[in-house]
This record gives C-alpha cells, sequence and structure tokens, in this order.
C-alpha cells in the first residue's frame, strides 16, 4: 500500500517538539473541566449520577471526578499518557452507554443521541492516537 506523504509545511508541524503535547492538550479539556465543575457542585454531580439511576450516587460522583481529573493528569503527562488514556477512553465508553443510549429514543431524539454517542467514539479514537504519539508511534495506514 501507498502512503502518500505530508506536504512539507504539515509534516514540519507534526515533526515539531511538543505537537504530541498539543493534541493531547486539545483532548483534555472536556474531561478536566467536567472535572472541576462536578468537583466544585458536588451536589448537582450526585444528582446527575442519580438520575442515570446508578447507586449510591454520591460514591460515584466521586469516583467519576476522580476518574476525569485523575485521568486528564495522567493523559497530558507524556510517561503516562498511555495510562491516562486509557482511564478516559474507559470512562468515556462506559459513559456513552450508559448516558447517550441511541437505540432506546425515537425520532430526533435517536438522531441527537446517535450523534453524541458517535461524538465520544471518535473521543475514544482520539485519546487512543494521542497515546500513540505520546509513546512516540507514528500513524500507519
Amino acid at each position: 500500500m501507498t502512503v502518500i506523504a505530508a506536504p512539507r509545511p504539515i509534516a514540519q508541524m507534526l515533526a515539531l517538539p511538543g505537537f504530541d503535547y498539543l493534541a493531547r492538550l486539545a483532548l483534555a479539556p472536556p474531561f478536566l473541566i467536567s472535572g472541576i465543575v462536578k468537583l466544585a457542585d458536588f451536589g448537582g454531580a450526585v444528582n446527575e449520577v442519580a438520575g442515570l439511576g446508578l447507586r449510591p450516587a454520591a460514591l460515584i460522583a466521586g469516583l467519576v471526578i476522580g476518574t476525569q481529573i485523575g485521568g486528564s493528569v495522567f493523559f497530558l503527562a507524556r510517561r503516562t499518557c498511555w495510562l491516562g488514556a486509557g482511564v478516559l477512553a474507559g470512562f468515556t465508553i462506559l459513559a456513552t452507554l450508559l448516558a447517550h443510549p441511541f437505540w432506546a429514543f425515537e425520532g430526533l431524539d435517536r438522531g441527537r443521541q446517535t450523534a453524541t454517542f458517535f461524538e465520544h467514539v471518535a473521543i475514544v479514537g482520539g485519546l487512543a492516537l494521542a497515546a500513540l504519539l505520546a509513546n512516540g508511534r507514528g500513524m500507519r495506514a
């Protein structure tokens, strides 16, 4: 299989030191900000978890906060990027299955839930690619 080389300016940008960090920096904020907001409004976080039917809601809310903040910190550090990516990807898969079951909706709601579901699938793919870049593996066809 023939791989088409990136144009020189793009190849130079991709080769910049720290480019992998910029990619991780673009992926981490939804998790980090969500964790901080939940921590600042723990009651709201507990209500959100309880609204999904999960019990004990306070314990699960605390675990979610720890996962989002801790996973983000691990993900942003090159040495532990793989761990943070795994934690955040696992969390995203579980949360997406619980919060966006598009198959249980109809009409416009099904379309919205389906779009959100697959946006989260894309985030999981981005986490995996960022971990590959941080660990010195380039993309392969």
